[in-house]
């Protein structure tokens, strides 16, 4: 495990003081999680990126027409019990 020195304004301290103690952690469990959480959040962002440059257009569009065509103004939610439809 590392340790760094972290210079923080007093109102960033000030306030993840206060949160940390709201849930019952450490102010050092709190940067972690934040930091874990940034981190997993870029490198998703990233991920889905470099996922979308393999995507093609040309082969979604092939598995689209698969799906069959059907009516956008047919209703296919099951009836309420009691409730009369031909109404």
């Amino acid at each position: 495990m590392s340790t760094i020195s972290l210079r923080l304004p007093d109102s960033l301290h000030d306030g993840v003081r206060k949160l940390a103690k709201q849930d019952n952690i450490s102010i050092n469990q709190f940067v972690a999680t934040a930091l874990a959480e940034k981190i997993s959040a870029l490198t998703t962002e990233t991920y889905l990126a470099e996922r979308a440059k393999r995507g093609s257009k040309k082969k979604f569009e092939h598995v689209l027409s698969k799906i069959k065509d059907i009516d956008p103004d047919r209703n296919d939610e099951p009836e309420e019990p009691g409730s009369d439809q031909s109404k």
